[in-house]
């Protein structure tokens, strides 16, 4: 989502609905997505490079999909269409192709842009009537999903367009559009709890917190109030927010409490706090990413399969929905409680990052460097190389992986649980192996 600078609003848009006021007019403006709108950025350098292209913008609800459409159509001066594929079909494509037509060949020819929101509701052969107006470049087409494009959008219309992955605002992001709404006086002053408990129940999107910041800027202003507070952001949104306060705890209080429940293998206390963010109205798909999470950071190589197992359970739920595809998630969520737990992984994982972070930039060792061409052979790329499928058990024991001079750092040290013990034993007898031939 993206927000103007908070140093006003025009009178035109004095009455419009929040997110409109809030919308920015400019690149620059743009909060959030920096993974690809930041500077040498994918998408930033699609806007500065004058030439459109097509491409679907994939991500969830309120991240922005829309806004940035608008925005590329307003970079390249380009005529915006936009089609709704819940409610459209057929004739409004035709219609978008007959106004593409008439801006080309207008007196002052104009690019045209055409926006398929939720084009995934589109089926094959709507997907299809795009195809020879992208490839002869009458418009450019942009499509906006929540749904995964490799599934929903036909492989002929997705070889033709760019995919971008958008993301979940991050909090600080929504704490910005709370800064910018007070900034042109659109809600009144907020405690930080108040403030706290709106950015945990956006839980990433920018128009359900923008929808509800108008309903209590009008609740507040009924009620001459000056600053928002946490009883009385409670008391007025009542059972919206319950998900965050059933009993007084905060939202992220409760996840951490399911988290820790999983993490100390107490199946009946995760069980217990996963049915409390249910009965509070928390997000199944919310639940569904935690439980990905949970099973790489604590779980890990212990048991690979609980990956697997949170995967699956996540896409029963996207098929099943509720309350049916609640089931999965319930049985994923014991079966991460009591399996075998390791953060070797997560723990490994960390300390690469931090050590590439402050080591140099060392060198591929030559025999490890790729020798596609005959001057790179000449030059001993690859030379000494010992592939491992033709050695003794398909391990080439002594061979080194690592750049020159840099000791082996030990990342990785498996637990004693679950699978983690038989990988342990494993590079146990290949460092003695590797030792003997050294």
């Amino acid at each position: 989502m993206s927000l103007p600078p908070a140093s006003g609003v025009s009178t035109k848009l004095a009455h419009a609905p929040l997110a409109e006021r809030l919308r920015p007019r400019v690149l620059g403006e743009v909060i959030g997505q920096q993974h690809l709108l930041g500077e040498g950025m994918a998408l930033r350098l699609a806007f500065e490079s004058g030439q459109p292209h097509s491409c679907i913008l994939w991500g969830p609800p309120g991240v922005g999909k829309t806004t940035i459409a608008r925005l590329m159509a307003d970079a390249f001066d380009a005529q915006f269409i936009t089609i709704s594929a819940v409610l459209g079909g057929v004739k409004d494509i035709r219609e978008a192709v007959e106004g593409a037509e008439s801006a080309r060949n207008g007196l002052e020819a104009q690019r045209t842009i055409v926006f398929v929101d939720e084009v995934h509701r589109f089926n094959k052969s709507q997907q299809d009537a795009f195809l020879p107006h992208v490839e002869s470049g009458l418009f450019t087409f942009i499509g906006a999903t929540t749904e995964n494009p490799s599934f929903e959008v036909n492989s002929a219309l997705l070889s033709r367009a760019a995919v971008y992955v958008l993301q979940p605002l991050a909090e600080a992001d929504l704490r910005q559009i709370i800064e910018r709404a007070q900034g042109i006086n659109a809600v009144p002053p907020m405690a930080d709890a108040a403030g706290e408990r709106l950015i945990a129940y956006a839980d990433g999107d920018a128009r359900r917190l923008l929808n509800t910041l108008e309903t209590l800027a009008v609740a507040a202003a009924r009620e001459q109030l000056a600053t928002v507070t946490d009883d009385w952001l409670l008391r007025v949104l009542g059972e919206r927010m319950r998900r965050y306060d059933k009993g007084g705890e905060q939202f992220y209080d409760t996840i951490s409490a399911l988290h820790k429940s999983v993490r100390g293998s107490d199946p009946d206390a995760a069980l217990y706090w996963f049915v409390r963010m249910l009965d509070g109205g928390a997000d199944p798909r919310y639940m569904a990413r935690r439980f990905i999470r949970m099973a790489s950071e604590d779980i890990g190589l212990a048991d690979p399969r609980a990956l697997r197992m949170a995967l699956d359970a996540a896409d029963v739920y996207e098929r099943l929905g509720t309350p049916e595809g609640e089931l999965a998630l319930a049985e994923c969520v014991v079966y991460l409680a009591v399996a075998p737990k390791s953060n070797a992984v997560y723990k490994a994982f960390n300390e690469a990052k931090a050590f590439v972070k402050k080591d140099g930039t060392r060198p591929v060792p030559m025999h490890l460097r790729n020798a596609p061409t005959r001057l790179m052979k000449d030059l001993d790329y690859g030379k000494g190389y010992r592939y491992a499928h033709d050695e003794v058990d398909g391990f080439a024991a002594g061979e080194r992986y690592l750049p020159e001079g840099m000791p082996d750092p030990g990342f990785y040290r498996p637990v004693e649980r679950g699978l983690e013990i038989r990988i342990a034993d494993k590079l146990r007898e290949l460092k003695k192996r590797n030792d003997q031939n050294s």
